[in-house]
């Protein structure tokens, strides 16, 4: 199940940190990498205003020699090319490209103005997190900085609402198929009802993460070992913050119950996580699609 990665490129640092970001990922999968820029189509345009075909064709001359140098710029090992797509949104463009490719992943960058080594939601982000059918991936801010060749560790917070299986299913598949360990992070205790005492919550804690590691431990192949953390603090934030994170690791979350069957959404859980998170999330749809591959 290799596939390919696909990254929303654009000339600029985020678009740098999403190349980086996919690299890192179709090097550790063995996978295809795809720069795709997501020029407007036609649809889009002032009507009122006849499009300069002279401008037109200088707008995906640029796209084309950006694209170019972005693919030189790549790890030589990889099998990378670059794409001009037209569509009406640069999400949807991303979207239509990740399912021509086969992609098991998107990659795009943190907006503008955001801090060194954090997340921060732009609207392409925000519109792919609420419709896209393949998982997401963010690059925090500084990706294309970092010197991290392939992912060393992957890391899932598994909680026990509608998605969870998907979600290890994904989790397990992306170690497994990068040669790397698996952890573990239980959010149960952030899932639980208010009102429950400590004690409970731990219990309840406790008894999910060994259920889910006896679950990971026999889908892994040979070789590959999953371990469950806690992780301390009272809020998610915290709880976040207090977790060591190896460098180039990335961690996947499911996508919220309130997402359609198939597609991203974003809750408030893995929003409060990014907050503090200092390394790439991939956020996973709660449900696969009709053929089961990604």
């Amino acid at each position: 199940m290799t596939g390919s990665v696909v990254v929303g490129y654009t000339a600029t640092d985020a678009g740098a940190d999403a190349a980086a970001l996919g690299a890192r990922i179709a090097r550790s999968l063995g996978a295809t990498l795809h720069l795709v820029i997501v020029l407007p189509n036609e649809g889009t345009r002032n009507a009122a205003v006849p499009p300069e075909r002279a401008y037109e064709e200088h707008i995906r001359s640029q796209a084309r020699k950006w694209l170019a140098d972005a693919v030189v710029r790549l790890p030589q090992e990889l099998t990378r090319s670059g794409h001009v797509r037209f569509s009406e949104s640069f999400a949807e463009g991303l979207i239509a490209a990740g399912e021509e490719f086969g992609a098991r992943v998107i990659v795009i960058g943190a907006a503008g103005g955001g801090i060194f080594g954090r997340h921060r939601l732009g609207s392409v982000a925000s519109e792919l997190l609420h419709s896209s059918t393949i998982p997401v991936a963010l690059a925090p801010v500084g990706t294309a900085q970092q010197d991290d060749h392939v992912i060393p560790r992957v890391t899932v917070a598994v909680g026990s609402r509608p998605g969870a299986d998907a979600l290890l299913d994904e989790a397990v598949a992306l170690a497994g198929d990068s040669g790397v360990d698996l952890r573990l992070v239980s959010l149960v205790p952030f899932d639980v009802p208010p009102g429950l005492d400590t004690g409970a919550i731990r219990t309840v804690g406790d008894t999910h993460g060994q259920e889910v590691l006896a679950m990971a431990t026999e889908l892994l192949p040979d070789g590959r070992t999953a371990a469950v953390e806690k992780a301390p603090g009272d809020t998610v934030e915290d709880a976040v913050a207090n977790l060591t994170w190896l460098p180039g690791e990335v961690v996947l979350v499911g996508s919220s119950r309130l997402a359609q069957p198939r597609r991203l959404f974003l809750g408030s859980t893995a929003a409060k996580m990014l907050h503090e998170l200092p390394v790439p999330m991939i956020v996973v749809p709660r449900t696969r699609n009709e053929a089961g591959e990604r």
